[in-house]
């Protein structure tokens, strides 16, 4: 894969006017933010080398790579996800090539369902750990150029970042939720009696991507901040049954507040 990752590097690079310090991947319905970079590079997926397309709705397919808050920041809009038949490795493959380019902070977005009574469809919460029952991105033969065979996961997520976030959620004048985000593959949604099960092993919020990404990031030595937009309650939650495009409605409503904190969150790095 490193061969594979240099030589979709070396086109992101060639491309760029300047190198990211940060790279930003945005989850379903959340494309708002990249319509916020000045001086805009767009790379389709299709145009770099190895780079898998993605397949679902609400996800654009592209790479923005400009500025906003003064800091060069990539913009991922769009990303592939293991029920797309993709594994783990492949699903993390942007993540790679952005640190290869030089991104030394990732910040990963995502719609998920609440678990926790304590969340609402609309709002935020920053992730502060996750529990993955998706399969891990690190499997197979191991290549020392990436990082070491067997990476630490005490911290994920970044205390500094979700400060920087709590900090830049507060100058919004927004109300941010904190907790754990539970990574299943799909693309089925879950039954209550899994939610149930979920809830009992420590998740607060459910979704579909987000892990191997986060693992791969800190495996390259990235600083890692996730965010969940909250665009249901989970199955059981309520007695509304649960559909992608209400996700993508839920999440288009939260976009702009999303991309406000995110803009923020960059002027502090």
């Amino acid at each position: 894969m490193f061969n594979e990752v240099e030589a979709a590097a070396a086109v992101v690079g060639g491309r760029c006017r300047a190198l990211p310090g940060t790279a930003v991947v945005l989850g379903s319905g959340l494309g708002e933010f990249a319509s916020r970079l000045a001086e805009p590079v767009t790379l389709p997926y299709g145009d770099v080398p190895h780079w898998p397309p993605s397949t679902v709705a609400g996800h654009g397919g592209e790479l923005v790579v400009g500025t906003v808050a003064g800091r060069v920041v990539a913009v991922l809009s769009g990303r592939v996800h293991a029920y797309e038949g993709y594994d783990a490795r492949t699903t993390a493959f942007a993540v790679r090539v952005m640190a290869r380019v030089g991104a030394r902070h990732i910040v990963l977005t995502n719609a998920a369902g609440g678990i926790s009574a304590s969340l609402t469809p609309g709002g935020l919460m920053i992730i502060d750990d996750h529990i993955n029952l998706i399969g891990n991105p690190l499997a197979g033969p191991h290549d020392g150029r990436f990082g070491p065979r067997f990476p630490d996961m005490s911290e994920v997520y970044s205390s500094r970042l979700r400060a920087v976030a709590d900090e830049a959620a507060s100058a919004c004048g927004l109300s941010v939720a904190h907790g754990v985000y539970v990574g299943v593959t799909g693309p089925s949604y879950e039954t209550p009696a899994e939610i149930r099960a979920l809830r009992a092993i420590g998740a607060d919020a459910v979704g579909m991507s987000t892990v191997p990404e986060a693992i791969v990031a800190r495996h390259v030595g990235m600083e890692v901040l996730g965010i969940s937009c909250i665009t249901n309650m989970a199955a059981g939650q309520s007695r509304a049954g649960l559909s992608h495009d209400e996700v993508l409605g839920v999440a288009h409503g939260a976009r702009e507040a999303l991309a406000a904190l995110l803009e923020e969150i960059i002027g502090r790095l």
